[in-house]
């Protein structure tokens, strides 16, 4: 026995640095400590041998095993190294080969995501993002919404299994809103603040030309002690002029979020059709992009601040909307169709 083993190493060391190929290296290495390999053999007849040799016999084995196993892992590196290297039949002067397409860009949600991190830095805002699973508490109760709520239902919400019991913290989602982060936010910081928060979310809804189950939203808050409520809506053209490169015609409307008193729908005028109605619109003309309006007191308080103390402005951009608008698209889910054709127009 003690004799196979010797002989084995000689024929290995051989068989091993003669393999040229990953796949001839993967045939040595079976025949050798395969299930069927030589090694393995011997390895099946230890136990069967006296006492005093066993050990002996066993650890020899072993020893070889790790043995035959290194100088295996070294000559894959080897060949692996070797079918790397740049052939020195290879001419560097010849010119390259334009990769089908065109080169690659940014997805145009991605660009107009940068786009407004740009705008809002410049007016000393500070970007902000979390993880895209959330709680009740964050999605939910910490935003002033009543505990039947419909938007608590899985119809509306994706619950994760295994973590949909309970209340509160306990039970987690994918975050429906970003809304929840500015608690989160005002909670770790020191007021005032000034700060956006871009990122997915996420709803178990019927998609349409309008509507996507994972689209993108574009958050913005300001609390301060003393913030003019006109001054919200200066902020929001100031953005759609930077977005759009020219003035835009916005429009508000009283509207009820639970988060927000007063609250606002606020619209832009649809430049798909330039306000003379289409698909994208329902015919009216106006697309809804953000609703809006002054964090509601609970809310507030939910962040430790004094509402007595403390207001400001809150906005929530429809990010998708907003690129759908910049370009003239007439249907949201062409962003996730990974069409190539469709993304190569923003290259």
């Amino acid at each position: 026995m003690k004799e196979k083993l010797e002989a084995i190493l000689p024929d290995a060391n051989a068989k091993i640095a003669g393999a040229k190929t990953s796949s001839e290296l993967a045939d040595v290495k079976a025949s050798l400590i395969g299930k069927q390999g030589a090694l393995t053999e011997i390895l099946k007849e230890v136990p069967k041998l006296d006492p005093a040799e066993r050990a002996e016999i066993g650890r020899a084995a072993n020893q070889l095993k790790t043995q035959l196993t290194a100088l295996i892992e070294t000559r894959a590196e080897e060949i692996q190294l070797k079918a790397s290297e740049i052939s020195p039949d290879f001419d560097y002067t010849v010119p390259g080969i334009m990769p089908r397409g065109g080169l690659g860009g940014l997805h145009p949600i991605t660009q107009m995501s940068y786009d407004l991190n740009d705008t809002f830095r410049s007016m000393g805002f500070e970007i902000y993002g979390e993880s895209d699973i959330s709680s009740e508490l964050y999605a939910f109760d910490n935003l002033n919404f009543p505990a039947e709520h419909p938007a608590r239902e899985s119809m509306d919400t994706f619950w994760l299994e295994g973590h949909d019991k309970g209340c509160g913290g306990e039970r987690l989602c994918l975050r429906p809103h970003l809304t929840g982060a500015s608690v989160r936010y005002m909670q770790t910081h020191k007021p005032p603040f000034r700060f956006v928060y871009p990122g997915r979310a996420y709803r178990n809804e019927a998609t349409d030309a309008r509507h996507e189950r994972a689209f993108f939203q574009y958050e913005a808050l300001i609390v301060e002690r003393d913030f003019k409520f006109a001054s919200g809506m200066i902020m929001i053209k100031s953005i759609l002029s930077k977005v759009f490169g020219r003035d835009v015609p916005v429009r508000m409307r009283v509207g009820f979020f639970p988060f927000v008193e007063p609250g606002f729908e606020i619209d832009m005028m649809c430049l798909v059709c330039a306000g003379k109605g289409c698909s994208v619109c329902k015919q009216v003309g106006w697309i809804e992009i953000m609703p809006g309006g002054s964090p509601h007191p609970n809310v507030l308080r939910a962040a430790n601040l004094d509402p007595a103390e403390f207001t400001g402005f809150y906005v929530n951009i429809g990010l998708d909307r907003l690129v759908m608008m910049r370009y003239e698209i007439d249907d949201v889910r062409l962003f996730r169709s990974a069409d190539l054709r469709f993304l190569h127009q923003f290259n």
